[in-house]
């Protein structure tokens, strides 16, 4: 089922995702003889966890000086050439985290600043905001060979941006929901307890919204305030259609890199059918189609990027789908903040205002635009 996004500033999103499997065995018992212990100590059930519940445990240091010291460790298949994402709640307690993953050709190090919430080094890392002092970090590798490592996912406490510090024994960091999945970002956390294979989260929709008296054919605006979860190949969808890629207008999180693509379909014939780059699909972009005979335009982040003069509207709109064309294909997996749909068209002066950004903060992450 869909999640609303928790977030500790501003507004949640509608989150959905694609399916996903946490590949670790044991997410939240840390003391289980799957997770290998070195030079640290674990404390069940020691602090308040994101959830709620006492259900976190200390990652406690030994006191010797250690290049490989406090580390906690589990292992998990991987398969040559694929992406792995490797994530934890965590709270400092007197020490940092960094996340260690051998790719089979390496390690990959990202450390994790626990006090301030940023990353202290690594390129592929990623650190959110969760409250009360816990932090999910994260780092995505590539896979170089086929293996089964005991040190898939390792979590190292750092002093700092050092993993090699003299440790006095009780200092460390809360740690909770350890994840390890197939893909290239960071999905909801997935809870195990020692199920053969992980545990699967299947994919989440949204469809079926609004009838024929809710859309009309002849003209409208289709709204979207949304960011991706990734920036890849994969062809993704929001549409009004009347079940079938034959009439639909729709955008997609195209295939090539940071691209938009805008398409109003009548009677099987594409009428607007527009590619737009931008600077990231992964934040938030607000983008609306206008629709009418002869009167098509493309508006993202209050700015009119395309329009086209020539052509017919779709015929027998009926239903709202998070996918492309009504009946399951090219779903979107993504936050969504706003979907609203208007069904006469909008002035120009209308759909910049209902496009734009209205403070200098939201225009901090402002986008570049190229059409193909």
């Amino acid at each position: 089922y869909p999640l609303i996004d928790g977030v500790v500033n501003g507004c949640p999103s509608l989150l959905l995702e694609n399916s996903a499997t946490n590949l670790v065995t044991y997410s939240e018992d840390f003391n289980q003889s799957s997770w290998n212990k070195t030079n640290c100590t674990i404390i069940s059930n020691n602090s308040i966890s994101p959830n709620g519940t006492q259900n976190a445990d200390k990652l406690v240091e030994n006191n010797i000086i250690n290049s490989f010291s406090n580390r906690n460790s589990t292992s998990v298949s991987y398969t040559s050439g694929l992406k792995y994402t490797i994530s934890i709640f965590a709270k400092s307690d007197g020490r940092d985290l960094m996340i260690r993953s051998y790719n089979g050709s390496s390690d990959i190090d990202t450390i994790f600043d626990l006090s301030n919430g940023i990353i202290l080094s690594g390129s592929s890392g990623e650190i959110k905001n969760y409250g009360n002092g816990w932090y999910r970090c994260s780092h995505t590798i590539t896979a170089q060979s086929t293996i089964n490592t005991v040190y898939s996912a390792s979590f190292i406490l750092a002093n700092g941006s050092s993993i090699s510090y003299q440790g006095d024994g009780t200092s460390g960091a809360y740690i909770y929901g350890a994840m390890l999945e197939q893909g290239s970002y960071p999905s909801s956390y997935i809870p195990t307890n020692g199920e053969s294979g992980g545990v699967t989260r299947s994919a989440e929709t949204a469809n079926g919204s609004g009838d024929a008296s809710t859309f009309n054919d002849s003209e409208g605006v289709l709204m979207v305030e949304i960011s991706a979860l990734a920036d890849d190949s994969n062809i993704e969808g929001i549409s009004i259609s009347d079940g079938s890629s034959s009439n639909r207008v729709v955008f997609f999180k195209w295939n090539s890199s940071n691209s938009i693509r805008g398409r109003v379909t009548s009677s099987g014939v594409n009428t607007l059918n527009q590619t737009i780059n931008i600077s990231d699909v992964t934040t938030l972009n607000k983008i609306a189609i206008k629709y009418k005979l002869n009167d098509f335009a493309i508006w993202i982040n209050g700015i009119k990027l395309f329009t086209d003069t020539s052509g017919s509207t779709p015929i027998g709109l009926n239903k709202l789908q998070f996918n492309s064309d009504g009946i399951g294909g090219a779903p979107i997996y993504g936050k969504t903040k706003q979907l609203q749909y208007y069904n006469t068209v909008l002035t120009d002066s209308e759909l910049e205002q209902l496009t734009s950004w209205t403070s200098f903060t939201d225009m901090a992450n402002g986008q570049l635009y190229t059409i193909e």
